[in-house]
């Protein structure tokens, strides 16, 4: 599989996947723990035969290391679901998240006793400035469209501010588990495949605990629009379709990335991540019609120029220039 169909993977189904994502979050907001199952419980049949043989094959990386790193994935996960329940629009939810970098620097100087250079530490600065504009924009939208008393104004304020708090904290938990992962490739070895695998499959009991949820909004989606579906001929609630859609998009997506991580630099794989992320943005704002103010446009181009400087791409690019004028010079 090349690098160019590995970048059409990613950029096909990371959008594709956050389209669907909206579709389902517009209609139910509450549904992303059936989402989230949806899509584990995919990815972890998938593996199941093709990665473990139908679990002939050992993990080379011990499971109880697993354990912890599941314990930490699984939590990200769902509370970035749950942020979706607390006034927290799609594009800042998308935006918000891509503060990764941020957290990523802060723990990695706090565990790793990291040093960076002063144009990373720069390229930090503006992904922060970047989310603070958009953050506090959305904080005057969601104040100016509460209706009713002060009281009620308040109340709807401090529930955007937990949904802020949850989405922090994921970040810096999703941070603090990438370091964790980068500890165990160092230990043992690269096995992206087999923690793709483990990742997904080892916390599905933990969904018993959100069972009920899950219960209630798969009769929610058993109750939408039906829908004639041409090839089969049966009639499908429409919100299934849209699920069905979504997980394989999310499995299309991470093995876009997985064959980048193995094909191509980390360079080129943040690249192709930053750029997919700002063309998913820009398209679920303009066909949702979601409310973005000139601030928030502002923030979010300083929040990719940022992420770009991080990525040293800009130098690169500068570096590639200089280089075609010192070749036709000669």
């Amino acid at each position: 599989m090349g690098t160019a169909f590995a970048i059409i993977l990613v950029f096909v189904g990371c959008c594709s996947n956050v389209v669907t994502l909206e579709l389902l979050v517009r209609e139910f907001p509450g549904c992303g723990n059936l989402v989230t199952f949806a899509q584990f419980l995919f990815i972890a049949l998938e593996g199941f035969i093709f990665e473990t043989n139908f679990g002939r094959k050992k993990a080379v990386i011990p499971i109880r290391n697993y354990m912890i790193m599941v314990t930490m994935f699984f939590t990200v996960s769902v509370v970035n679901n749950y942020a979706l329940n607390f006034n927290i629009a799609m594009p800042l939810h998308m935006i918000f998240r891509s503060g990764s970098l941020i957290a990523n620097m802060i723990l990695g100087v706090i565990i790793l006793k990291k040093r960076y250079s002063t144009g990373k530490y720069l390229s930090i600065a503006l992904v922060s400035a970047g989310i603070f504009i958009c953050t506090i924009m959305s904080a005057k939208q969601v104040s100016a469209s509460s209706e009713g008393s002060e009281e009620e104004s308040f109340s709807v304020f401090v529930h955007w501010l937990i949904g802020i708090a949850m989405l922090t904290f994921a970040l810096l938990m999703s941070a603090r588990m990438g370091i964790f992962q980068e500890t165990l490739y160092k230990q043992y070895g690269k096995h992206p495949k087999e923690a793709l695998f483990y990742n997904h499959c080892l916390p599905l009991p933990g969904f018993l605990l959100l069972s009920t949820d899950i219960y209630n909004y798969c009769n929610h989606f058993s109750q939408s629009t039906p829908v004639l579906v041409p090839v089969v001929g049966l009639t499908v609630p429409i919100m299934w379709i849209y699920l069905l859609i979504n997980v394989i998009t999310q499995y299309v997506c991470i093995r876009g990335v997985f064959v980048l991580t193995t094909e191509c630099t980390s360079l080129t794989v943040t690249l192709v991540v930053t750029l997919r992320k700002f063309l998913s943005l820009i398209f679920s704002i303009i066909y949702f019609q979601n409310p973005f103010t000139a601030w928030h446009w502002l923030g979010t181009f300083v929040v990719f120029v940022g992420t770009l400087l991080y990525t040293e791409v800009l130098s690169s690019i500068q570096a590639a220039l200089r280089g075609t004028g010192t070749k036709k010079a000669e």
